[in-house]
């Protein structure tokens, strides 16, 4: 079976479809994980024992468990107990969730790499918790920690797949659904891996972008 380029450009608008609703996954569910690791590092380093132990716990069980575990609950557990999402609703908040743990690692490094002596002298001019983080530490810490956030936010483009598993017809699920229909599988396949190639390549090209930016600011 060879590549055939005619039954490639039929099917570009079903796939350019299916690759909309991935891309949709992808930043809305980095959006959270980024809102709510950022929100899991501040509890983390509250000073609080109970939020700081709890923080500290959630991470830890979150990274310690398989994605697809942790779709599944949401997807097929939570229903039993009255909470039920549409399926791209759910996928949006299990990888959202399952990356807010890396997020929040990554953010607590950052916020630790800022001297001591920063948070001493917002301390001596008398400012707030909320204005020493969002004026004087998160401005610091954000510059270093890009690469790494850059990072995660490939690993999850690249994990959108999962999604089929919650019934979401994102990319690589539209492919398989083309394939066994035609039989024909080396043209969706091939499709999908070039997008996701020149996605992430272009994904790694704006995080290096805006981690220049950042440091020349």
């Amino acid at each position: 079976m060879i590549f055939d380029w005619s039954y490639a450009a039929s099917i570009l608008p079903v796939l350019a479809r299916a690759a909309v609703v991935t891309i949709e996954a992808t930043f809305l569910s980095f959006s959270l994980a980024l809102i709510l690791g950022l929100l899991l590092a501040l509890m983390r380093m509250s000073g609080v024992k109970p939020i700081a132990s709890a923080s500290l716990w959630f991470v830890e069980v979150i990274r310690g468990t398989p994605l697809l575990v942790q779709l599944f609950i949401l997807f097929l557990i939570l229903p039993k107990y009255g909470l039920t999402m549409p399926a791209f609703v759910t996928g949006v908040v299990g990888l959202g969730i399952h990356y807010s743990a890396y997020c929040a690692e990554v953010y607590r490094a950052g916020i630790e790499s800022v001297p001591r002596g920063q948070w001493e002298a917002s301390r001596a001019l008398n400012m707030g918790t909320f204005h020493t983080y969002r004026d004087i530490i998160l401005p610091q810490a954000f510059p270093p920690i890009i690469p790494a956030l850059g990072n995660y936010l490939i690993s999850l483009f690249k994990e959108t797949p999962l999604l089929s598993a919650v019934a979401v017809v994102e990319l690589l699920q539209a492919a398989l659904l083309l394939g066994s229909d035609s039989f024909r599988y080396i043209e969706p396949i091939t499709l999908v891996g070039v997008f996701f190639l020149v996605m992430s390549l272009f994904a790694a090209a704006a995080v290096r972008l805006v981690e220049r930016r950042l440091q020349a600011r």
